[in-house]
This record gives C-alpha cells, sequence and structure tokens, in this order.
C-alpha cells in the first residue's frame, strides 16, 4: 500500500514538471475575438455589418469561426519562435530565442543555414523589417543559461522561414497591337496577380516611355492613348508597387510603333507620280524631225516614205552599258586563259625536271 502511494506521488511530480515545462517553453497564450464581437454560449460572433466578402468563406450554416493558427509545444531549454501566418515579400520578420521558463540568457546569437547574423548579445529578438525572398533559409539560435541555468551554451532547433513572392514582375501588354494605325486607340495595361491570402493588398501602377513617366501613380492597372500618332511610338514599361513602396516591381520593356498610312496605298500615287516626272525624258514634248527614211533609189514617188522610227535613247544608253560590260568580261577572260596557261607550263615544267633530281 506505501508502495502504490509512493508511485502515485511520484507519478504526480513528474506530471507538474512536465506541464510546468511545457509553460516555460511554449507559455499559454490568451485566444480571444478580435474586432467588435458578442459572446453567446461562449462562442465568438461577429456583428452582422462587420461581415465582408472575406469571412463569407469561412461560415458554415450560419455559425462564424475565427481564422485558425498553429500551435506548437515543444520541450527543450531553447526554442526559436516565428510567425505562424505565412511570411510575404514586405512584411516584417521577427524570431524570438525563448528560453525554458524565461530564464535570463546571456550570448545570444541567431543563424541562417548556419551563419551567424550577428555578433553574440543580449537581445533574444531578431527583426527584419521588410522582408524579402533572400531571406528565406533555416534559422536557429544559441544562448547561454545565467543561474539557475545549467551555465552552458545550449542551441534550439532550426526553424524553416520561407518568405513568399508578394507579386510577380509584371507584364505590360498592348491592346489591340503593339503595332496600332494611327489614329486608332492603344490601352496599355500593367499585368500581375495578388496571392489570395494578400488579396485585399492595393497596387500602384505607373507607366514610362523612353525614360520618362507617361503616367504618375495611380491605382488604376491601365494606360490609354485615345488616337495614335508617330509620337506616340517608343519603348515603354510599366510598374506595379504597394501603398508603402517597399515592394516594386517593373516589366520588360515593349516597343511600340504606330504605323502610319498603308504602303499599299501610297504605292498607286508614288508610282504614278514617278511615271509623271519621268515622261519628260522618255516622251519629247515635239514631234522629233522625220529621219532620213532608208528609202531605196528606185522610189519614184517623191512624196514616199516609210514609218518613221524614233530611237529610244533610254534603250541605247543600256545596250551601250551592255556592251561594255560585255567587254569587261572578255578582257577579264582574256586576262584569266593567259594566267591558266602560264600556270600549266610551269607544272609540266616542274613534272619533267622532278624525275631529274633522283638521278
Amino acid at each position: 500500500m506505501a508502495g502504490a502511494f509512493y508511485f502515485s506521488l511520484t507519478m504526480l511530480w513528474a506530471a507538474q514538471i512536465l506541464l510546468a515545462g511545457c509553460h516555460a517553453a511554449a507559455r499559454f497564450e490568451t485566444l480571444q475575438c478580435e474586432r467588435p464581437v458578442s459572446t453567446r454560449d461562449g462562442i465568438c460572433h461577429i456583428d452582422e455589418d462587420l461581415r465582408g466578402q472575406r469571412e463569407a468563406d469561412s461560415q458554415l450554416k450560419g455559425y462564424t469561426f475565427s481564422q485558425p493558427f498553429h500551435l506548437i509545444v515543444s520541450y527543450d531549454w531553447l526554442i526559436l519562435q516565428s510567425p505562424a501566418k505565412p511570411i510575404f515579400e514586405g512584411d516584417p520578420l521577427v524570431l524570438r530565442c525563448q528560453a525554458w521558463q524565461d530564464w535570463p540568457l546571456a550570448q545570444v546569437t541567431f543563424y541562417r543555414d548556419g551563419s551567424a547574423l550577428g555578433p553574440p548579445g543580449p537581445n533574444r529578438e531578431f527583426s527584419i523589417a521588410v522582408a524579402k525572398e533572400a531571406d528565406s533559409g533555416h534559422y536557429h539560435c544559441s544562448g547561454i543559461f545565467r543561474s539557475p541555468g545549467p551555465g552552458s551554451t545550449e542551441t534550439a532547433s532550426s526553424v524553416t522561414i520561407t518568405v513568399q513572392e508578394l507579386f510577380p514582375a509584371p507584364v505590360l501588354r498592348a491592346t489591340p497591337s503593339a503595332k496600332p494605325k494611327e489614329g486608332g486607340p492603344v490601352t496599355l495595361s500593367c499585368q500581375t496577380k495578388l496571392p489570395l491570402q494578400r488579396s485585399a493588398t492595393r497596387l500602384l501602377f505607373s507607366f514610362y516611355k523612353d525614360g520618362k513617366t507617361v503616367r504618375s501613380t495611380g491605382l488604376s492597372s491601365e494606360f490609354q492613348i485615345l488616337k495614335a500618332s508617330e509620337a506616340h511610338s517608343g519603348s515603354y514599361w510599366c510598374e506595379a508597387a504597394t501603398e508603402d513602396k517597399q515592394v516594386w516591381k517593373q516589366s520588360s520593356k515593349l516597343e511600340i510603333r504606330v504605323q502610319g498610312p498603308s504602303s499599299s496605298a501610297a504605292s498607286p500615287t508614288l508610282n504614278s507620280a514617278s511615271q509623271k516626272s519621268a515622261a519628260p525624258e522618255t516622251t519629247p514634248k515635239e514631234s522629233p524631225k522625220p529621219v532620213p527614211p532608208l528609202s531605196t533609189p528606185s522610189s519614184e514617188d517623191p512624196g514616199f516614205s516609210p514609218p518613221l522610227q524614233v530611237p529610244d535613247p533610254h534603250l541605247y544608253h543600256q545596250m551601250g552599258a551592255l556592251l561594255k560590260q560585255l567587254q569587261d568580261m572578255r578582257a577579264l577572260l582574256g586576262h584569266l586563259v593567259m594566267e591558266l596557261r602560264n600556270l600549266s607550263f610551269h607544272l609540266k615544267l616542274e613534272t619533267t625536271k622532278g624525275p631529274a633530281k633522283y638521278e
């Protein structure tokens, strides 16, 4: 009977130690409902006038539930406390090195991927004001316990921190085309997307052309050109940023080339104009004088003459140029033939002299 009573006391003592350790490492958190609520029947009820679209997804059969959170209980000398919610670009990141029973610590050091983030010190918190994707990694902390602790350096288990992208770099698109017709409308849209968890975040957009601002920061992600002209041609890009300017990203450049009157419509006019300008050169203003006919001596009728033959100066010029090119080609071929003959002669001479050297 005494042994059983002693065993019961031992189990009770062990249970108290375990609960004390859990209390020290994780600490009890007070669960409460945020926003104006009523607590009928011990349940959080959000007032009807404060319900929005975001709460509609978490409603079921008339009940409204709070957002879930993660509770992790650790039993260790040191634990690294990190935010339970997803961390996005631009968010503050706060890590806390928590000691067992909140005992005093000295020489606290924080690490990321095995590298110290600073010299040891008394500060138990490490914070990043504006988190970036590059801040992702495996974090842990170490510290020396003062009295009544063990007096040795203890290290917390590693915690994985992932900083998610708030929104991708925007893409600039032109509607109806990046080569609009002159006088037609053009709409430039700066397209990006927020994650579902941050769908309420407001982004500001601005547009640039050839290094100059064409529309300053605004909520609209579109920039409209009502009547495009040659002056609107250029290299465009856009920028998307959060309201606090902590996160901002630029798009790639988009070339806009406004098309003037179509070349097919301009060609007939150009051709007719060129024909008119060339007409005085090919067609004489006055009728040419009669060329002496190639008549035979037997022509008896003095008024008889064969049809007039008008020479074409342009054709004569072309034929003369062609004859000149043929003469030049003939001379070039003559030189080539002479060179081939000389080469053939030297090859024969070397062939006949070759065997004599070996006799």
